[in-house]
């Protein structure tokens, strides 16, 4: 067994858990820090806890699940597709992974216009 093998384990634990222990600290850290110049710049908590209260309330987009319903179904349409012209006509991997971005691209385009009919788009209002 060469030394250089037994330090595979070592780096596959340092990696598995080190990364992301160190994103996750990184991220605390910055939220840390925001809200501290939030504080130093003269706002109480109170404010400081409504200002970011206010920013995490989104409106949810009711049509999200419908977004990732047509792109997923499109990406399984352009799979198929892709895997049925690779095998029928011997295409190359590059003709069919473009085939899956333009049915995801499809996929999005058919999103818009459903959204925006339901929505009321069409008419400018200005």
């Amino acid at each position: 067994m060469h030394p250089a093998e037994a330090l595979i384990p070592i780096f596959g634990i340092i990696f598995t858990f080190g990364i992301p222990g160190v994103i996750i600290f990184w991220w605390l850290y910055t939220k840390h820090r925001e809200r501290m110049r939030l504080i130093e710049k003269g706002l109480t908590p109170e404010e400081v806890k409504s200002y970011f209260s206010e920013a995490n309330n989104k409106p949810k987009n009711p049509y999200s699940t419908l977004k990732w319903g047509i792109l997923i179904t499109f990406l399984g349409a352009g799979i198929f597709v892709a895997n049925l012209l690779e095998d029928k006509f011997n295409m190359g991997d590059g003709m069919t992974t473009g085939l899956v971005f333009i049915f995801a691209g499809l996929g999005f385009l058919l999103y818009y216009v459903l959204v925006k009919s339901k929505i009321g788009g069409g008419s400018n209002n200005q």
